[in-house]
């Protein structure tokens, strides 16, 4: 996972693709994705004139890191489509439908990654195999590491933001209505966006 090019000091020099800092190596270890404190977002164009946010309230996800070499990380998240929340009742009860994510069959989407790369810097890109509605399909997202540090209580953190972009259509999300005015109610390109923070575990 793309967190292990963070720079001790704002003056360093340009972390070269694929360097890793050799400190950094004391964040290998397996975390646990903390709901509480992390975005799994979208966005969706409306009516072709303004976006609609949304987002997942209840899923989890495991980090593995590895300092060492950030290319043998790797990670997992399954978000209850149920948990689905735009700030409209009407509105979720539609995506929940038979019409896009027909929770009732498909209560479940996940991720597990199969690639990741260090970019330089902070900035990393993985990519996995996210499944909706029964089709699997690669998805390759951009991160940006955060940081780590110790909370108040002694949970060791890390964070970092991502984001992609995908075209619902290709996981079989077709549902849509034609405008008088041309165009379509719900566009096809939904935006993507991740703030996550992640809690090491205990050592066994």
């Amino acid at each position: 996972m793309g967190i292990f090019g963070r720079k001790n000091d704002e003056t360093a020099t340009a972390t070269t693709a694929g360097a890793v800092s050799p400190d950094l190596a004391a964040l290998t270890g397996e975390y646990t994705i903390d709901p509480a404190h992390t975005t799994i977002g979208f966005v969706a164009r409306h009516a072709m004139v303004t976006n609609v946010k949304g987002g997942f309230q209840d899923f989890t996800g495991t980090l593995q890191l590895d300092g060492s070499d950030p290319s043998k990380s790797t990670a997992t998240i399954d978000v209850v489509m149920d948990s689905i929340e735009t700030g409209n009742a009407d509105r979720d009860g539609h995506l929940k439908s038979s019409d896009f994510f027909k929770t009732d069959e498909f209560p479940t989407m996940t991720f597990r990654t199969t690639k990741a790369e260090a970019l330089g810097g902070d900035d990393y890109r993985i990519t996995g195999d996210l499944t909706i509605l029964g089709t699997t399909k690669p998805l390759t997202i951009d991160l940006e590491f955060n940081g780590a540090a110790t909370d108040p209580f002694g949970n060791q953190r890390v964070g970092f933001e991502g984001k992609s972009e995908i075209l619902r259509s290709e996981w079989g999300l077709t549902w849509n209505a034609a405008l008088e005015t041309g165009g379509v109610l719900v566009s096809d390109k939904i935006k993507l966006n991740f703030d996550i923070s992640a809690i090491r575990k205990a050592d066994a």
